[in-house]
């Protein structure tokens, strides 16, 4: 026997460290040439060389490191004259990504493209397990693994094994083409074959795209019948692809499905939409769905957002999504954003999709349905500028919108501006203002206008609205070892003129929805449009108060009142109200600890102290068990005022519902989940919706039990359960039904 010399080592090293690792996962090799100056970390306990049969041993405690990749063995023999190297014992290789092989012995030739490894376990670095008797590597690179075994789910000494595994006579992969196959495969859950097929392949774990089926689904409704939902996923490019979704029902036979999203370098496109042909009417039915973002330069941002469906009632026969909406709306537009400045170009368009306002209020459907809005453009710029020393700003808006109506030819063409004085302080004792003074001036085109006294108006109007107003606050803080309290009372008071809204020739288009709450009683103008001025003076006044412990939470409570100088102001007129004193509005928070979760809001009668609004949320109890209560009361009323042509329908109708869920985990895996809401008004339809799931999900399966029953109010539309079952495997994807 010879010494060996610094020169072998380094060679046998760097050759086997090179050639090895590839063979032992289906990582990507780098694009990059790797180059002798790589460096390489060598040791064991005992290293020679015979001279004669050229042959290297290495033994105990062997370890080679390169790049991050750690291998160590027992013994490595490297016989340099047949170009074969052998690794025997507690082979193991540590991959920088996570991954970990273990085997017993590994033999390698033909400058290691080729060779066989024996009695492998890898574990992957997402986790998952992969072991076989042998693994043969071919010169081709393709990996050969005999008689293999493959699953995500964890073991334990107590239960070896997994969930559910893959068991295969061979599992080849393919590595030109980045494929895995499977000869004579089985899936196993808990050692019980339930799936056997010849043969299965799929994408390796470095593909993130490629086109290909998907797995199926299958439902069973009413109006489709049992049907089939097929999906093709088409990779155009790695910023590009189409998803084919045919949907073959027994009843309506097939609808058409799609989806195409696309990424370019300054934005996005997602397309979705179905098309099938009523078997019993003929009629074309269908839906699209688009999303879009680009952002043009630094200071431009361009989208739109398209939602249409050909009738009221396609999304519910096909449980698509918006099927419990009132109305779809598109939308479009072209945003600047600089600074404290602000500019967009817009335009909107509505779909009504809603049969319970038909069945509720006909001739209010009708009205609705006949004249739908379409605005374009409406115009936006605001600019706030920079406060002077003594905190002082300006606001300026400037607002233009055309609203057409096709059906009845009424056109609003509108012109807004809104200059505004705004000037925060804070005085030495505490005591926090806030002075603002506005002058709107609007004017209009009006063409073809009906007002509430079948009177028709066409031409010019313009008006001018002052108001000013001033806010008062001084917060008083008592803190103690266990908590810290802040009351806060609140004035405002706005100053502006009586009437001048001029609705016998200016339409409401964008201020209908006149809400009176916790969120808008302190505001300047409570309306959430231009059409319509918040006229009067008015006091403004209420109490905040918060409790914020060190050991129990956070509690808050605010409660508010407005005092009308004349009561025939028009906000106070929309609302129904023609008091001087408005009702009572607040709100109560409450999470004194992890288990509850509190919100009130109310509104209440200055007269009676009846609750007009009424809306509590409260999630109560633990990741164990909890429940989830929300309670909405709304009393109905019918307005009479000049506005009340185009009401939301909980005008015309009282509304009181009741939602619970409760929530139980019976163990790690295990949950259910219950849920019922409840019509409770007088004319009490019953239970609206209830359902349940039942759900178990580990490491590596999920499987979801899901019933439910929705009692719609759409005459067009049958009642009846729905339920799917979702079967998932890590890795593998899955295949649900409903």
């Amino acid at each position: 026997m010879s010494k060996i010399t610094s020169r072998h080592i380094l060679l046998c090293t760097f050759l086997s460290t090179i050639l090895m690792m590839p063979l032992w996962s289906f990582a990507k090799s780098s694009d990059k040439d790797i180059t002798p100056k790589t460096a390489v970390h060598f040791s064991a306990d005992q290293v020679e060389e015979n001279s004669e049969t050229k042959v290297v041993t290495a033994t105990g405690n062997v370890n080679i490191e390169r790049e991050g990749t750690v291998l160590t063995t027992d013994k490595l023999v490297y016989d340099r004259k047949n170009d074969i190297i052998t690794a025997e014992g507690n082979i193991k290789i540590t991959q920088p990504d996570g991954t970990t092989m273990w085997a017993q012995s590994a033999q390698l030739e033909d400058k290691m493209s080729k060779g066989t490894i024996r009695e492998v376990k890898m574990l992957l670095s997402d986790e998952s397990r992969l072991a076989a008797n042998r693994i043969k590597q071919s010169e081709n690179k393709n990996k050969y693994f005999f008689y293999g075994v493959y699953s995500p789910c964890d073991i334990c000494e107590a239960n070896p094994s997994p969930l559910w595994q893959i068991q295969a006579k061979k599992i080849t992969h393919d590595a030109a083409n980045q494929d895995i196959y499977y000869q004579d495969a089985f899936i196993m859950i808990k050692d019980i074959p339930v799936f056997y097929t010849p043969f299965m392949s799929h994408p390796d774990p470095t593909v993130k795209r490629r086109s290909g089926f998907l797995a199926p689904s299958m439902k069973s409704t009413s109006y489709l019948g049992s049907s089939l939902e097929l999906r093709y996923f088409w990779n155009i490019s790695d910023q590009e692809d189409f998803l084919f979704i045919p949907l073959l029902s027994a009843d309506q036979g097939i609808v058409w499905g799609g989806r195409y999203r696309k990424m370019i370098y300054n934005g996005d496109v997602d397309i979705s939409g179905t098309y099938m042909k009523d078997k019993d009417t003929d009629e074309s039915r269908y839906n699209i769905f688009a999303k879009g973002r680009f952002e043009v330069n630094d200071f431009w941002l361009g989208s739109f957002d398209i939602n249409y469906a050909s009738d009221s009632s396609y999304l519910k026969d096909l449980s698509l999504p918006g099927k419990t909406e009132t109305w779809l709306t598109s939308h479009a537009a072209l945003e600047r954003f600089e600074g404290r400045d602000y500019a967009a170009i817009e335009a909107y368009s509505y779909k009504l999709v809603s049969y319970s306002l038909q069945e509720y209020h006909l001739s209010e459907f009708m009205a609705r349905d006949y004249s739908k809005p379409y605005i374009l453009p409406l115009i936006t710029y605001e600019n706030i500028s920079e406060p002077s020393k003594y905190g002082a700003y300006f606001k300026n808006t400037i607002s233009t919108a055309s609203v057409y109506r096709e059906r009845n030819e009424t056109k609003t063409q509108r012109a807004t501006m809104i200059n505004s004085w705004n000037l925060p302080y804070t005085s030495p004792f505490g005591e926090k203002y806030k002075f603002v003074a506005s002058v709107k001036s609007d004017v209009y085109y009006i063409d073809k206008y009906i007002n509430d006294d079948d009177e028709s108006y066409t031409g010019a109007v313009g008006r001018i609205f002052p108001q000013a107003g001033i806010e008062w606050r001084l917060p008083f803080v008592k803190a103690t070892e266990a908590s810290r309290q802040i009351v806060e009372p609140v004035i405002v008071a706005v100053a502006a003129p009586n009437g001048g809204n001029k609705s016998n020739k200016i339409p409401n288009e964008d201020s209908l929805n006149a809400q009176f709450d916790d969120t808008n009683i302190l505001n300047l103008d409570r309306y959430n449009g231009y059409d319509r001025n918040d006229t009067g003076s008015r006091v403004s006044y209420g109490i905040n108060w918060s409790s914020y412990g060190n050991r129990f939470g956070r509690t808050s409570m605010f409660i508010a009142q407005s005092y009308y100088f004349n009561d025939e102001e028009s906000f106070s007129q929309s609302l129904g109200d023609t008091s001087h004193l408005s009702d009572y509005v607040g709100r109560l928070y409450a999470s004194p600890n992890a288990y509850l979760d509190f919100n009130y809001r109310f509104r209440i009668d200055k007269s009676d102290y009846q609750l007009k609004y009424n809306e509590i949320n409260a999630r109560i109890g633990t990741d164990l068990l909890s429940l989830y209560i929300s309670y909405t009361s709304i009393k109905g009323r019918k307005n009479d005022s000049a506005d009340s042509g185009l009401y939301f329908f909980d005008d015309y109708k009282e509304r009181e519902e009741l939602y619970t869920s409760i929530q139980a985990k019976l163990s790690r895996d295990w949950r259910i989940v219950a849920y019922n809401r409840q019509d409770l008004t007088s004319n009490s339809v019953g239970s609206l919706e209830h359902g349940g799931q039942i759900i178990y999900e580990d490491e590596c399966f999920e499987l979801v039990f899901d019933i439910h029953k929705y009692n719609s109010t759409d005459p067009d539309y049958d009642d009846g359960y729905e339920y799917s079952a979702t079967f998932l495997l890590k890795t593998l994807g899955g295949i649900g039904s409903n």
